[in-house]
């Protein structure tokens, strides 16, 4: 444990702590007010990942979107305002080479930036002049997007922030987040600038299939969209939609989390740190294992190119999508999200199972490997295939790569070789799908736990967690427990360390006393049950324990 600290407190003394478009956004659902229809919402579940685009007049920077007017002094605002858009020129941008990228990424919707909280609109709006059609660039940017968007196929989805600071700097308003509270007259004029806006996106442009809406106040964006759009699904502003991290339970109800390709939401050159290929890959898995989707970002250049870096991951991810896209499109959770580093989704009401080996780097090609899957049983008819390869022929040589499964007392034992080549050196590192066909859960259904709260105690810290619906089946419970580094950090900062189990009581609750927590860190823990032999995980919650 003191090693893992270690590393994670180098990591930030080097890297430092980078910011999102929204960090305190992890659950923005607002079920108060949904028109979703039910039809729509089973189009979303059935679509394992959207790109976002996040795009704007201050890329040109290199700078975070928007965000930087927030306390800047009046050089910075009025020469922002007036200067800096004029000079913005995108004439490079190609949608149609860029969606036809992320359709082959398995994208199935796409998600553009019309307006970020800054004001500038990237269509030709009559509301204001701080717009597209007003730069060197001129065109409606907008409206080529939804073309080549419409034309491959994909679902055309609209960014649109109802926060303005363009609008707050015309009527002398602090620009702050959230927004200082406005007068009477001052806030209907902000909603029907909104409303005006709002109208013209949703009239001007055909059928727009999603809608996310970031920043308050949504109302007038869900009534006016909805009124105009009945067929539209919102995101952000209607259902659950975590930033910049995953959940780490599985989740019934329809959610995505929107996540970056590297720390920033728009083109940064400078000081970025790229997640690779292969840790968005376990994004994309992680999130369909339980229940959701993935809603990946990537931010093109001032002249509209999309940085090599990011086109490079979107091809590898498209490589992944080619050979395994059915374990991601039209799936559903497994009883279970995973078995240690195998990841599960499942289709056919559970008669079809992908049981997704992540951790294969080092499988090197024409080796055969074994994994036994507790949750998982055979039956007369079962099949196992690999996703991808025939599992008959293997190039140059005349192995036997079949594929074979034996049922055990400890589960179903699986036996396959990675026999496909991809790489010119034979290391294709990226994700195995093992396809499993008509087999059964072992349990008919996983308990639900909950990470409960957390105090300091005598000999460091204890941790609270909860079986809801206790049937008294499970007996032993534990936690997992990692450094905290901050929101777009978290997610490959350093792995989960277990505690020691805890006992369950009559009630379901259990806890675990800590002594390896350290005055002045901040931590992520979360619950796990273990239910006939499986973990069962629960939502993470963040503690800092404060100096004595």
């Amino acid at each position: 444990m003191a090693r893992i600290f270690s590393f994670f407190l180098v990591l930030v003394l080097l890297s430092g702590i980078a910011l999102a478009q929204n960090d305190v956004v992890t659950d923005a659902g607002s079920s108060e007010y949904n028109l979703n229809k039910p039809e729509r919402v089973e189009w979303f579940r059935n679509t394992g990942s959207g790109l976002f685009i996040h795009f704007s007049m201050d890329s040109q920077l290199g700078i975070v979107i928007s965000h930087a007017l927030v306390g800047a002094s009046k050089d910075f605002e009025d020469r922002y305002f007036n200067e800096l858009y004029k000079t913005f020129n995108p004439y490079r941008f190609n949608p149609e080479e860029l969606v036809a990228l992320a359709k082959l990424a398995g994208m199935k919707y796409i998600v553009f930036t019309t307006k970020h909280h800054s004001g500038f609109c990237m269509w030709d709006t009559k509301t204001t002049e701080f717009k597209i059609t007003n730069t060197r660039y001129q065109k409606d940017i907008l409206r080529e997007y939804v073309d080549a968007t419409r034309a491959a196929g994909l679902g055309v989805g609209f960014y649109f922030s109802p926060e303005d600071f363009w609008f707050l700097k015309q009527h002398n308003i602090p620009i702050d987040r959230p927004v200082q509270p406005l007068s009477p007259e001052l806030a209907k004029a902000y909603d029907d600038y909104t409303r005006q806006q709002c109208e013209e996106l949703m009239t001007n442009y055909g059928k727009i299939d999603v809608l996310f809406i970031d920043g308050d106040p949504k109302a007038v964006v869900k009534e006016t969209s909805w009124r105009l759009q009945p067929d539209i699904l919102i995101t952000r502003g209607a259902m659950k939609t975590p930033e910049q991290v995953l959940p780490g339970a599985q989740i019934d109800e329809p959610w995505l989390s929107c996540i970056t390709m590297g720390t920033a939401w728009q083109y940064q050159p400078t000081n970025e740190r790229y997640k690779s290929g292969g840790q968005l890959l376990q994004l994309l898995i992680e999130a369909r294992a339980k229940g959701g989707s993935l809603l990946l970002n990537v931010g093109p250049k001032p002249n509209g190119e999309l940085p090599i870096e990011q086109e490079n991951r979107l091809r590898e991810m498209a490589a992944w999508d080619f050979i395994n896209h059915e374990s991601m499109d039209s799936v559903r959770s497994w009883v279970v999200s995973h078995e240690q580093d195998i990841w599960f989704t499942s289709k056919d009401n559970r008669n079809t199972l992908y049981a997704i080996v992540t951790n294969a780097q080092d499988w090197r090609e024409g080796t055969r490997k074994s994994f036994t899957l507790q949750s998982v049983k055979a039956t007369p008819n079962t099949r196992v295939s690999v996703l991808g390869q025939n599992s008959q022929i293997i190039e140059y040589r005349d192995d036997d790569i079949s594929c074979h499964y034996t049922q055990t007392a400890e589960g179903l034992e699986v036996s396959v070789v990675k026999a496909q080549r991809i790489y010119d050196d034979h290391r294709w590192p990226n994700p195995v799908v093992i396809k499993l066909e008509n087999i059964e859960p072992t349990i008919a259904r996983a308990v639900k736990v909950e990470t409960l709260g957390s105090e300091p105690a005598q000999a460091g810290v204890t941790l609270h967690g909860v079986i809801h619906d206790y049937d008294g089946k499970v007996q032993k419970a534990y936690f997992y427990v990692r450094p905290f580094a901050g929101q777009v950090e978290t997610l490959y900062v350093s792995p989960w360390e277990k505690t020691v189990e805890a006992t369950v009581d009559k009630s379901g609750n259990f806890s675990v006393t800590s002594s390896e927590l350290q005055p002045g860190q901040r931590y992520e823990y979360k619950a796990v049950a273990i239910q006939s032999g499986l973990s069962v995980e629960a939502d993470s919650k963040v503690y800092q324990r404060r100096q004595r």
